[in-house]
């Protein structure tokens, strides 16, 4: 299966996107589509075995739209093939000054009908008004441009729709404003006909203008606001550097970001981006990583570290070498990762959807049911025909279209800029309903750098056979990932081991949540927790190595047998994030549970425990237990909703099996490939953050279908003339145009405030 995603045109509303969802599902070979108003993107998943890229934009053309497939953003690759690709995020600066020039017309010619018009409208005689203004024929002139030019797209719309066999917003628009042009139309032709029957032999062609262009200026001012929904990636892209200072041949060459090619050795002098992510080589200097990460305190880099592009050196100067360009970046994924969750669907918003697909349909019954009893009942054929008009005009699909997808768009992009990248609007909504947070310990609550504080041997050891069984413990360990390993390696180089000089193992074997094991030249190695020694037959009982006092203390102990035989113990410290403490606290007083679960022992995982504030606690845990623990936490029938937080390949499991799976970016790949929401930095404050966003975004829906619903159900009964018979008060289809311009604009605009966002 692949997953491409498609910029869209020609979609007027909420149903436009119902239709193209359809009509790509058709296509065999297609296993999922989504398509999102908001973003005016299609995600399509489909067998490329079964069909094309050409397939499905041949099916969305058929539909009477049109999609491009989007390129993912670096990939220079396909950016320089004939393929007609459409680069991500490119604002549509020609559709938007279209419209604008039309608005501004439409505008124009507007001001002059209706002003020509006050006289018939209010029924009083304006004396500076000249009547020839106010001429029927002289405002069919004036009003046929702007219904023919400005109107176009509804009407080519609505036709395209109506051989569809379906009927959209166009559809309704170019029946309410056909409607009150054509019958203008009729009056002033043959105005007889209506004198004959006792009726005023008036024209509305200022309602067919002024409807357009109020609609027009509503659809502008939506584009707008929904260009600033996609406001956070825009500022992503910007962040890249546009060249490279590359040397070649002996010589700095400065070129284009897109030449540079994994293994180019790059210079980065004081104030300028790191153009791609590599490995200093030389030199030293302090940088700023806020924008990719979120991180606010510059971070020193020397000979070894990693650097990431786009991030911005401050002081020094250095030399690295790239590992990463073009769509692999670490910019390049957070990119695809926020377009990848802004193109996604809330499952809040399936209620919208299924309302959505009726929505027009019953609209148009409603009018053609309005018009029957109001001419039935009064006979006043101009009074059914403009309240049918009104309820043609005022009724919104569109505010139910971007009520969620504008949420979730500005939503995402704003975790983003605090370092939070969310996988889809599933788990932007799941974090949500967040009731229990699980916390794995090394890595997550501890910095995952741990020191060894303490090393005994058993009784009787002299310092040169120390030396030879921290020599035995590195050749095992230096094969391992294991941060543990790692702090046995680091301490057993301070006491002169040197690493070079190490035998070779044989038969090396990591047993997950136990140890480490393998053969030494003859000599059988085994590190681990002391209960996997147990149960290797191995006794650990008569040894005073005082480990109760340091796991008491909050200190991992790691024991070692050479040959079946214990030799020694080590214990190892690793120190609490700044945050751990504070964030538990915070979580606390949102009302959540805060468990840790770690494969640690009992007493060790107590002490740190105690420490953070943290009252539930699940140790010794083995990784494969960690998912069962997590199934237990959520209830029977997954009546709890909990979140893990891990960082790495033992979390995978837990983290798939939570509702949301939180990894801590600076863990391993596979943890935050298995999670819903990852953090780039470290930083625990990210969790808060969060679940906080979450909660924001989701009031923020709730808000936007609120007044969605409410408009559309409020509305059009008074369009209708529900309160005609109460105090004569009947909607102009001025008005309901610009009621219903204005709920779309409405719906963004509320969107937009999530930018103000700030955790608490």
């Amino acid at each position: 299966m692949e997953t491409r995603h498609f910029q869209l045109e020609g979609m007027g509303c909420a149903a436009c996107a119902s239709a193209i969802e359809t009509a790509i599902q058709k296509v065999s070979g297609v296993e999922h589509c989504s398509v999102n108003f908001g973003a005016e993107q299609a995600t399509v998943a489909y067998n490329p075995a079964l069909t094309s890229l050409e397939k499905i934009e041949q099916a969305v053309t058929q539909a009477g739209y049109r999609a491009t497939p989007v390129v993912e953003w670096g990939d220079c690759e396909a950016l320089r093939s004939n393929r007609p690709w459409r680069p991500a995020c490119v604002p549509e600066a020609a559709a938007g000054q279209d419209l604008l020039q039309k608005v501004w017309v439409g505008g124009a010619v507007s001001t002059v009908l209706v002003f020509g018009s006050l006289p018939a409208m209010t029924g009083v005689y304006v004396p500076f008004i000249p009547t020839w203004l106010h001429h029927p024929w002289l405002q069919l002139v004036l009003t046929t441009p702007i219904v023919v030019w400005c109107g176009q797209s509804f009407f080519l719309g609505g036709w395209k729709a109506v051989r569809r066999g379906t009927a959209d917003m166009n559809t309704l628009v170019a029946l309410g404003t056909g409607t009150a042009y054509l019958y203008s139309l009729v009056v002033t032709l043959f105005p007889g006909l209506l004198t004959a029957q006792g009726l005023a032999a008036q024209v509305y062609y200022e309602a067919a203008a002024v409807v357009i262009t109020l609609i027009l200026l509503g659809r502008w001012l939506e584009s707008r606001a929904r260009g600033q929904t996609k406001a956070a990636i825009q500022k992503l892209m910007g962040l890249q550097a546009k060249t490279a200072r590359v040397i070649r041949q002996g010589e700095e060459q400065d070129l284009p970001i897109q030449q540079v090619v994994v293994g180019d050795v790059i210079v980065v002098r004081p104030g300028e981006k790191i153009p791609v992510d590599g490995v200093v080589l030389g030199g030293k200097s302090v940088v700023d990583e806020s924008m990719v990460t979120g991180e606010s305190i510059p971070v020193t880099k020397q000979e070894g570290d990693e650097v990431i592009g786009a991030t911005l050196n401050k002081t020094g100067s250095f030399q690295f070498r790239a590992q990463r360009v073009g769509k692999d970046t670490m910019l390049a994924q957070i990119v695809k990762l926020v377009q990848q969750a802004q193109g996604s669907k809330a499952p809040i918003q399936k209620v919208a959807d299924r309302v959505i697909r009726w929505f027009v349909p019953v609209v148009l019954a409603i009018a053609l049911l309005t018009f029957l009893l109001w001419f039935s009942f009064t006979g006043n054929l101009t009074l059914a025909l403009m309240t049918m008009v009104g309820v043609l005009i005022i009724a919104c699909p569109c505010a139910l279209g971007l009520a969620t997808p504008t949420s979730i768009m500005v939503g995402t992009g704003k975790g983003a800029e605090y370092g939070i990248l969310i996988k889809d609007a599933t788990s932007l909504e799941l974090a949500h309903d967040v009731q229990t947070i699980v916390l794995d310990k090394t890595g997550t609550l501890t910095q995952g750098k741990p020191t060894v504080r303490n090393y005994v041997t058993v009784k009787d050891r002299v310092d040169k056979e120390e030396i030879k069984l921290l020599q035995l413990a590195v050749a095992v360990e230096r094969q391992s990932e294991h941060p543990l390993g790692e702090a046995i390696v680091n301490y057993a180089q301070t006491q002169g081991v040197l690493i070079q000089t190490l035998p070779s193992v044989s038969h090396l074997e990591a047993i997950p949540g136990s140890g480490i094991q393998g053969f030494v030249g003859s000599k059988l190695v085994q590190i681990g927790r002391r209960e996997w020694l147990a149960e290797l037959g191995i006794d650990c009982l008569g040894e005073d190595f005082q480990q109760e006092r340091w796991e008491e203390a909050g200190l991992t102990t790691v024991w070692m047998a050479v040959n079946g035989t214990l030799q020694g113990v080590w214990g190892i410290a690793d120190q609490l994030k700044e945050s751990s403490m504070q964030v538990v606290k915070t979580l606390h007083r949102m009302g959540l549970e805060v468990v840790m679960l770690t494969g640690d022992n009992a007493k060790t995982a107590a002490s740190i425990a105690r420490e953070v504030g943290i009252h539930r606690v699940f140790s010794q845990v083995h990784p494969d237990e960690k998912a069962q623990i997590i199934q237990t936490l959520q209830g029977g029938k997954g009546t709890k909703t909990v979140a893990m937080v891990g960082d790495g390949i033992n979390d995978a499991p837990a983290l798939a099996q939570a509702d949301v799976g939180i990894a801590i970016g600076t863990g391993t790949d596979v943890a935050m490939a298995a999670s819903d929401i990852t953090l780039i930095t470290g930083d625990l404050q990210g969790i808060v953050t969060a679940i906080q966003l979450s909660q924001a975004t989701l009031r923020n829906i709730r808000q936007n279908l609120f007044f969605a619903f409410i408009y559309n159900l409020a509305a059009i009964p008074i369009a209708a003339g529900i309160l005609y018979p109460i105090g004569g008060w009947l909607l102009n289809p001025i008005i309901a145009g610009a009621a219903m311009a204005l709920s779309s604009v409405s719906v963004v605009t509320n969107a937009l405030r999530l930018r103000h966002f700030h955790p608490r």
